[in-house]
């Protein structure tokens, strides 16, 4: 039987997506990035990111406010 792992797997991709935020500028279109919704909305969810409606599209940046 498998073993369940200690931690879930959007942590692991979390860190991936804030690296690639950083590496992007702070801000990526949500459209191109690669990483799953589970992953922003996780996020999302802990303050670290903001998904903001432009008018042009949807994108996801680094929340300033830490």
């Amino acid at each position: 039987m498998p073993r369940k792992s200690i931690h879930p797997t959007s942590t692991d991709h979390s860190s991936l997506c804030l690296q690639y935020l950083r590496r992007s500028g702070g801000s990526a279109r949500l459209s191109a990035i690669s990483f799953s919704l589970c992953v922003i909305q996780t996020l999302v969810n802990r303050k670290l990111v903001k998904v903001t409606n432009t008018g042009a599209g949807f994108f996801v940046e680094l929340d300033e406010a830490k």
